[in-house]
C-alpha cells in the first residue's frame, strides 16, 4: 500500500508540473472605468455615464500594447470580433490588448475622442503594472472605430505636468495606429450614418473639416498601417487612400494594404483577407521596431 501511495503522489506531481509548464493560463481580463466619477463632455459640463477598458494580458508580454476601438457607426459597438476577439489575437503575439468601450457621441463630437485619449493615458500611467512599454502604446480601430483611432492619432496632447490628476500628466499621443476599413472623411466619401451620429444633423463646415482626419495630419502623427477591401461599398476605400497619401505628404511612415475583396467587415471577420491584414500589420510593426525582435533559437 505504501508503494502505491508514493506512486500516486509522484504521478500527481508530474501532472501538476506538466500543467504549469505546458498549459499556462493568461490572467483574467480586467474591466475598469476610465473616469473617476462623472465623465466630461468637452463643453465644460459632465455626464453621469462612463467609458470602460478591458485589459487582456498575454501570457508572455513583449511590452507592445494596443488600445482597440470597435466599430459600429458611432451608434453601437461591435465589441466581439472588433474588440475582444482582436485582443485575444494580439495576446497570441505577446501584445497587450486594451478594448475600449467608448461612449456613443449622440452628436457630442468630442466625447469618443476624450475617452480614447483617456484610455491611452490610463494605459501609459499603468505601464509598469501592466508590463507595457510606455513608448510602444498604439491604437487599432475598425470602421467608425477606425475614425476614432485616426482622430486620436491626429488630435493629441503632451500631457499637463501640473495636472492634479496624475493620469492627465501623461501624453495622449499613440505611438502607432492600425486602421482597418476605417471611416476617415466626414465628406463625400465618408459614411453618412457615422457622420450624423458623431456630428449631428447639420454640422458646420468647420466641424466637418475638424473631423475629416485626412486633413488633420502633421509630422507628429504616428506611423500608421491601413487595410481596406477594394469592394467595400459601406465605407469606400478612398477613405484609407486619402489618409495614406496625406501621411506620405507629411513624411510619416505608412503602409496601405489594398485587399482584393471582402467588403466591409472582410467576409465576416474571417478568411484569407482577414488573415492578410493581421499578418501584414504584425510584419509592419516589426519593421517599425514597435515589436521586439524575436529571441534567437
Amino acid at each position: 500500500m505504501m508503494h502505491c501511495f508514493k506512486f500516486s503522489q509522484l504521478l500527481l506531481a508530474l501532472v501538476l508540473v506538466s500543467t504549469a509548464v505546458g498549459d499556462e493560463q493568461p490572467a483574467k481580463p480586467e474591466r475598469i472605468a476610465l473616469w473617476p466619477d462623472q465623465a466630461p463632455t468637452a463643453d465644460g459640463s459632465s455626464a453621469a455615464e462612463n467609458a470602460y477598458i478591458t485589459i487582456h494580458h498575454p501570457i508572455k508580454p513583449n511590452g507592445t500594447t494596443a488600445i482597440i476601438c470597435p466599430g459600429g457607426g458611432y451608434g453601437g459597438l461591435v465589441k466581439g470580433p472588433e474588440g475582444h476577439g482582436i485582443a485575444k489575437w494580439l495576446n497570441q503575439h505577446g501584445i497587450t490588448g486594451v478594448v475600449l468601450e467608448y461612449r456613443l457621441p449622440r452628436g457630442r463630437a468630442l466625447v469618443p475622442l476624450l475617452d480614447a485619449q483617456r484610455a491611452i493615458r490610463v494605459t501609459r500611467s499603468n505601464a509598469s503594472d501592466w508590463n507595457c512599454d510606455p513608448k510602444r502604446i498604439g491604437i487599432i480601430g475598425f470602421s467608425a472605430g477606425g475614425h476614432l483611432a485616426s482622430t486620436a492619432a491626429t488630435h493629441f496632447e503632451k500631457g499637463d505636468p501640473a495636472a492634479a490628476d496624475p493620469i492627465e500628466q501623461a501624453s495622449s499621443r499613440p505611438d502607432f495606429a492600425i486602421l482597418v476599413y476605417p471611416v476617415i472623411s466626414m465628406g463625400d466619401k465618408g459614411h453618412r450614418g457615422s457622420t450624423k451620429n458623431l456630428l449631428g444633423n447639420s454640422p458646420s463646415p468647420e466641424l466637418l473639416e475638424q473631423f475629416s482626419t485626412e486633413k488633420q495630419i502633421s509630422e507628429q502623427t504616428p506611423p500608421t498601417f491601413l487595410a481596406h477591401a477594394k469592394d467595400d461599398r459601406v465605407v469606400p476605400p478612398e477613405n484609407s487612400l486619402r489618409f495614406h497619401e496625406a501621411l506620405k505628404e507629411h513624411k510619416v511612415a505608412t503602409e496601405y494594404l489594398e485587399l482584393p475583396s471582402g467588403g466591409h467587415g472582410l467576409n465576416g471577420y474571417k478568411g484569407p483577407n482577414w488573415d492578410a491584414w493581421q499578418s501584414a500589420s504584425l510584419t509592419w510593426l516589426g519593421a517599425q521596431q514597435l515589436l521586439p525582435k524575436p529571441d534567437k533559437p
